[in-house]
């Protein structure tokens, strides 16, 4: 279990990396939009390429960073019900979900993805658009992002069974998105400047 560990942080910092570095096209995407904009309302200008350009870029942080929210316990689950589950059964439904639910999407969309790309690669698919881009790096996209959510699902699951085996300590308990939730909001109270009512005007 220790090398399947080891995996798994590998793993989880592949993905960490992956996903930090695709965050900046977030970035990026806003300045290409910008400099599009001003250009088209500044000069007339306008140019299919730079438009395809920002929804390569919003793709990019869609697909790329989608095992690394993963592997940071951020995606989306109903954290007022799993709350109230004993350990047990958070441990029993987060496994049911990896392996049900999960595991056939990731790997269903990272086969289907393949030829998908490949075919588009080979022909050197471009966009009908004049001027526009290459198609074939946006399926490439597509492919990559579900290849890695299918390596954070390994990961995931590695952990899950090293939590059930009392191995590790659940680094993400269900309640801890609550929990840091009223924590958060107890700290900026806390740190609110506490001004006193203003005085009645004098009459």
């Amino acid at each position: 279990m220790a090398g399947l560990l080891r995996l798994s942080r590998g793993i989880d910092a592949l993905t960490a990396f992956i996903g930090r570095t695709a965050s900046w096209a977030i970035l990026a995407a806003i300045l290409v939009s910008a400099v599009n904009a001003i250009v088209r309302k500044a000069f007339g200008v306008s140019s299919n390429a730079w438009l395809e350009l920002q929804w390569y870029l919003f793709g990019a942080v869609f697909m790329l960073c989608a095992p690394w929210t993963l592997a940071q316990n951020e995606h989306i689950r109903i954290d007022i019900l799993s709350s109230r589950l004993p350990e047990r059964a958070r441990n029993i439904v987060e496994m049911f979900g990896h392996l049900v639910f999960l595991l056939p999407f990731a790997l269903v969309m990272t086969y289907l993805s393949w030829p998908f790309f490949r075919s588009s690669f080979v022909s050197g698919e471009a966009s009908s658009s004049p001027g526009g881009l290459l198609i074939w790096p946006a399926k490439a996209l597509i492919l990559a992002g579900f290849a890695l959510l299918l390596l954070q699902w390994l990961s995931e699951v590695i952990k899950r069974i090293a939590v059930m085996r009392g191995l590790i300590e659940d680094e993400y308990a269900a309640a801890g998105h609550a929990a840091a939730a009223e924590a958060e909001v107890e700290r900026l109270l806390a740190d609110e400047p506490r001004h006193s009512p203003p005085s009645p005007p004098e009459r």
